[in-house]
C-alpha cells in the first residue's frame, strides 16, 4: 500500500466534489428544461378570485369520469346525480405534468377520442361552461400502465 500524501487526498477531494457538483448540475439543467413553466401568469390576481370561483364550481355539483382504454381516452362530465351534465363549450386538453412536447388538444366525438399514449402518468385538463356561465375547470391524473 502507497503513502497517503497531501496530494492524494487533495486529489480525493477534488474529485469527489466534483463528481457531486456535475451530478447537481445535470439534474438541475434537466428540471428546468423539462418544466412546461408557469400555470397562470400572475398568481396574486389569480388568487383573488379563487375562493368565489370554487364555490361556484361546487355548487354545480359537476365530477369528471375519465379514462383509457390503450386505444382510446374516455371523458364524461356528470352532474350530481349521475347523469351527463349541460356542459357548454367542452375542451380537453392532455399533457405529460413535467414537460410540454406531448401536449395536445382533443377533439370528443361522443364523449372519446382515438389517442396512442405512452406509459407513465397524463393529465387531463377539462374545461366547460354551465348553462349559467359559471366556469367548470378539472385536471385528472390518467396513469397508463405498460
Amino acid at each position: 500500500m502507497t503513502e497517503l500524501t497531501g496530494r492524494r487526498v487533495a486529489a480525493i477531494f477534488v474529485g469527489g466534489f466534483g463528481i457531486i457538483i456535475s451530478v447537481n448540475l445535470a439534474l438541475a439543467f434537466n428540471a428546468v428544461r423539462s418544466f412546461p413553466g408557469l400555470e397562470v401568469a400572475n398568481s396574486y390576481v389569480a388568487s383573488q378570485s379563487f375562493q368565489d370561483r370554487r364555490d361556484a364550481q361546487e355548487a354545480l355539483g359537476w365530477r369528471v369520469d375519465a379514462s383509457y382504454d390503450g386505444e382510446q381516452v374516455h371523458v364524461a362530465v356528470l352532474d350530481a346525480s349521475g347523469d351527463h351534465a349541460p356542459a357548454e363549450n367542452l375542451s380537453v386538453h392532455i399533457a405529460r405534468p413535467t414537460e410540454a412536447r406531448d401536449d395536445q388538444d382533443l377533439t370528443l366525438t361522443d364523449g372519446s377520442a382515438r389517442l396512442d399514449l405512452a406509459r407513465g402518468t397524463w393529465r387531463l385538463d377539462i374545461a366547460a361552461t354551465a348553462p349559467d356561465g359559471t366556469a367548470f375547470a378539472q385536471a385528472i391524473t390518467l396513469r397508463v400502465a405498460p
